[in-house]
């Protein structure tokens, strides 16, 4: 795939970049590791000031970082400012709490008073260079949450991102730079797909993180274990969205069309297979239908909009393969479901109802505004269904039962169970999946911790 900026919703090649070279790459591999024998001492002050800075530096440029990851991928524009608002936030709470989060900690007395030591305290110390393989969905945020905890904690980083959003890719090295962090400290590798196994096989790169597909999570994951070096995978989701007959049918349809169609559908923890309850499922269906019928699909520049084009051309055929594939099965079409004509890769939101095991999209991820409809019979039926999915990334449940809210909590299959919500990422609460959706944590004092030297300081007499 080459490394260039496509108009998703033309289709117009507006940028192209010449890969790097095995020197250029050798050359920042050098550099990082040089960085990090330095900077790993610097004092979590000095870290904070930069990053406060870049927060700054990015909530100045917002509207033009915004316009790029919109031309770059898609997004409706506004969803792009939020994006880097939300990366301001991010920034400023790690700033502002990672010395407290990496914090010495100190047994009680009586767990260790049999361990002949006179004093004992586990340290977090940085690992070194970590890689972090990055996808387009989310350009500018899904590197933040990483590389904010990491440049925290010491930690140096080297960015391999999708090949279709270059120009966030630089920017985001720019940003670092400019806001006084030395110039090992994070850098962009314009590099393909193909050159990043060699890259996590250099003994210099300590550790890796990836977001984005199955397929290139076991790619990763199979040559970090083959050299002993930690992982964080953040992969696939088909989020159950839950509704029970307590729910407040309104507001459920209304945030499950937010919740299927954030980023023109194009989020692994956006809600993709809604469950509903028999007693309200004719209910909640029609409001649902109605208000996925009534969204606005158009230039993603033009604040009207609501849903854009997908960002690749490719995506919008894996995902009209899928929804043909449950046409021809049986399944019933309740909206959308056509490709419009025109240029741009743009595809309607669209609800399939009447979905079968046998179906690929019951068991595949449809990465676009297609949201599939179950009936349940009950509660244990919801989550039976909701748990028959490869993957576990997050769920969604409406009700105002408590003992519902419990049974959910405890029995749902998920990194996240979303309560009378809908499923968001904050920089407080830790992120990640189980099964195929991955395995890890970001975000939260758990993501700032993933890759850390947790070392036992053991002091005797």
């Amino acid at each position: 795939m080459p490394i260039a900026t496509v108009n998703p919703a033309n289709g117009e090649t507006v940028k192209t970049y010449e890969p790097m070279d095995e020197a250029e790459v050798e050359r920042r591999l050098q550099l990082a590791e040089a960085t990090f024998r330095t900077y790993r001492t610097t004092s979590f002050a000095e870290r904070a000031e930069h990053l406060n800075r870049a927060a700054d530096l990015l909530e100045s440029d917002n509207d033009e970082i915004a316009r790029i990851m919109t031309t770059e991928m898609g997004k409706p524009l506004a969803q792009a400012r939020a994006e880097a608002a939300k990366c301001v936030k991010a920034m400023r709470w790690y700033a502002e709490r990672a010395e407290r989060l990496l914090a010495d900690e100190v047994p009680d007395e009586a767990d260790v008073e049999d361990s002949g030591a006179s004093r004992v305290r586990v340290v977090y110390r940085p690992l070194g260079p970590v890689l972090a393989v990055m996808p387009w969905n989310f350009p500018l945020w899904q590197v933040v949450r990483f590389a904010a905890p990491a440049l925290m904690a010491g930690n140096v980083g080297l960015l391999k991102h999708a090949s279709n959003v270059p120009q966030t890719a630089l920017y985001l090295e720019d940003l670092f730079h400019r806001a006084g962090f030395p110039a090992g400290c994070f850098q962009t590798l314009l590099i393909g797909s193909a050159a990043v196994d060699e890259i996590l096989r250099d003994e210099r790169v300590k550790a890796a993180t990836l977001t984005g597909s199955e397929p290139a999570g076991r790619a990763v994951a199979s040559t970090a274990g083959e050299m002993i070096k930690k992982t964080v995978l953040e992969l696939g989701g088909s989020d159950p969205y839950l509704v029970m007959p307590s729910a407040d049918l309104d507001r459920a349809a209304e945030v499950g069309v937010t919740a299927r169609v954030q980023n023109n559908g194009q989020s692994c923890i956006a809600a993709k297979r809604f469950i509903v309850h028999r007693d309200v499922y004719d209910t909640f269906l029609e409001k649902f239908v109605a208000g996925m019928k009534d969204l606005t699909v158009g230039d993603p520049m033009d604040d009207r909009t609501d849903v854009g084009p997908l960002a690749t051309e490719q995506g919008r055929t894996d995902v009209e393969e899928l929804v043909d594939d449950a046409r021809r099965s049986g399944a019933d079409i309740l909206c959308g479901g056509e490709r419009p004509g025109g240029a741009g890769w743009y595809y309607p939101p669209t609800v399939i109802a009447g979905v079968g095991r046998e179906m690929r999209i019951h068991r595949e991820e449809a990465f676009g505004p297609v949201a599939t409809v179950y009936r349940a019979e009950d509660l244990e039926d919801a989550i039976l269904i909701a748990n028959d999915s490869p993957f576990g990334l997050s769920s969604n449940v409406w009700t105002r039962d408590e003992d519902e809210m419990a049974h959910c909590a405890r029995d749902l299959e998920a990194g996240g169970v979303f309560i009378n919500g809908m499923t968001a990422s904050h920089p407080a609460l830790p992120f990640g999946g189980v099964k195929r959706s991955g395995y890890g944590r970001e975000l939260s004092a758990q993501g700032i911790r993933e890759f850390c030297n947790i070392t036992t300081v053991w002091q005797g007499a």
